[in-house]
């Protein structure tokens, strides 16, 4: 007899935004922990060297789409999970459709200019997200409402200029990717379990900051700025013009 406790299942339908080294942990520990229902926006293949940190695919999966990949994956944790396989990246003319029907998304891409893009979408169609970055030894974690405020915006403001470190350029250390996948993971619970009227503590006002060389978890609160151009009292960001974004990629 199978004694092993399972989570209930967890009504609701996730978006995940990049199915790599955050994505993976991340769709690894959303299924484990009852969510039946995803949508998964990716259009990259699984490659050998990312195999340490992207944890669902396995030396079969090596050249196939990660969307397959993912997809196989879940169904094989939770047979009879929903699984939606979007083979695109996450782009402004395609942001409708995407987030169409889902209750939270999980923004686990890898460079600035898609995080911004995934914020303003979600501000502008009223649905709450979950950012989870990593690079280098570092792991970034933070949620916004439906309304915003605070939002990602009011955080960092706008795309940084100049060379930015990414985790394609800077490298990340592939535990660190868990750790944001992880921490991603529970801040989507929290707002689904939110959602469904649970008892449950806030996740938006603060950003999780986890630094793998001395294993310390980081809890910062942060306040809405009125001046925010996404969610202040005089917003600018008011559509998602192409023109505002760099050529995000997926995570």
């Amino acid at each position: 007899m199978n004694t092993a406790l399972e989570e209930p299942s967890v009504p609701g339908r996730v978006l995940v935004v990049g199915a790599g080294g955050i994505g993976a942990p991340l769709g690894l520990a959303l299924v484990r922990a009852g969510v039946r229902a995803f949508k998964v926006a990716d259009d990259d293949r699984v490659e050998r060297s990312n195999l340490h940190r992207q944890i669902l695919y396995r030396d079969v999966d090596v050249g196939s789409p990660k969307l397959d990949a993912f997809g196989a994956a879940l169904v094989r944790l939770a047979p009879g999970v929903e699984v939606e396989l979007a083979r695109t990246r996450f782009l402004p003319h395609v942001a409708g459709d995407l987030l169409a029907g889902v209750d939270v998304v999980v923004d686990a891409t890898d460079n600035f200019a898609s995080r911004f893009l995934i914020a303003d979408a979600c501000k502008l169609h009223r649905v709450p997200v979950v950012h989870a970055a990593a690079v280098r030894w570092t792991a970034t974690v933070m949620a916004a409402a439906a309304t915003g405020a605070p939002c990602y915006r009011c955080l960092f403001e706008d795309l940084p200029t100049g060379d930015v470190p990414d985790c394609a350029t800077a490298g990340v250390v592939g535990p660190v990717c868990g750790v944001s996948g992880a921490l991603g993971a529970e801040l989507a619970l929290r707002i689904l379990k939110q959602r469904r009227g649970d008892d449950v503590a806030s996740p938006y006002g603060f950003i999780y900051t986890f630094d793998g060389r001395t294993d310390r978890l980081r809890t910062v609160a942060v306040k809405a700025r009125t001046t925010c151009s996404l969610c202040g009292a005089a917003p600018t960001v008011a559509d998602l013009d192409e023109m505002r974004y760099a050529a995000p990629s997926c995570g």
